[in-house]
């Protein structure tokens, strides 16, 4: 089934990079060549122990960023698998905002490499993807969060839980706005469905871009009020 797939998959879209248009690279591959993938930059230690920042230097003790220790956080750690630069960031706003649904394998590659070694160390209970509005859905047709959570519950055999959270306010975008402005904008924009109850559970949640966190805190607050006992946070790529 998959060699049928990808083979009508290179019949619509040539086995082409559509990143640099110029190397090939094939369904499988998510339509991204190795030379674009040398550009890749993966987060390395040191980095915050709590949002994932990281930071040059020889640091080799664990450390809370300044940020972090400013701000009251529901999540109890955020990491993300690679730098929000060049082609990443490229592809993920083709992926959410041009329907380039074939970069769905590229990027959910990404963080399946560096979180499923990391969630197996551990017992999880639910992935939960960060929800989009109703109509936000239905202007974009699919939620790019539950697209990459699926793929990481198939390599990790987490269950995912699409349907535990809900965003019940439409919010602005967050692009230009402030760090203060973001938080305002996403405070009480999310809740968990009527009934639910996480007692005790531990939560991975997963979302395309972590940048100041205002989105994925504001869910942790919502499950933590539901009785989940830890959440923490995975996304492909951090904004710096």
């Amino acid at each position: 089934m998959l060699g049928i797939l990808t083979g009508g998959l290179n019949l619509l879209y040539p086995p082409v990079c559509q990143l640099c248009r110029a190397q090939r690279a094939e369904a499988r591959e998510g339509f991204v060549c190795e030379q674009c993938r040398s550009r890749v930059r993966f987060i390395r230690a040191p980095f915050c122990q709590r949002c994932g920042l990281p930071f040059d230097g020889d640091l080799t003790t664990t450390f809370i960023c300044t940020n972090c220790n400013d701000l009251k956080l529901y999540f109890t750690s955020a990491h993300a698998a690679v730098v929000a630069k060049t082609v990443v960031l490229e592809a993920i706003h083709h992926f959410k905002y041009s329907h380039a649904l074939w970069f769905e394998n590229f990027l959910a590659g990404l963080l399946i490499q560096v979180a499923a070694p990391i969630l197996a160390s551990g017992t999880w209970h639910h992935l939960v993807p960060v929800p989009l509005h109703p109509v936000k859905l239905r202007e974009r047709e699919f939620n790019q969060a539950a697209l990459l959570a699926a793929q990481l519950s198939r390599a990790t055999k987490i269950p995912m839980s699409e349907n535990i959270l809900r965003r019940v306010h439409p919010t602005a975008t967050q692009t230009l706005l402030t760090r203060t402005a973001r938080a305002a904008n996403m405070k009480n924009a999310f809740a968990v469905r009527q009934g639910t109850r996480l007692d005790g559970q531990r939560i991975v949640l997963v979302d395309d871009v972590f940048t100041t966190g205002a989105t994925t805190n504001a869910c942790a607050r919502a499950l933590q009020a539901a009785g989940a006992a830890e959440v923490c946070v995975w996304t492909v790529a951090r904004g710096l």
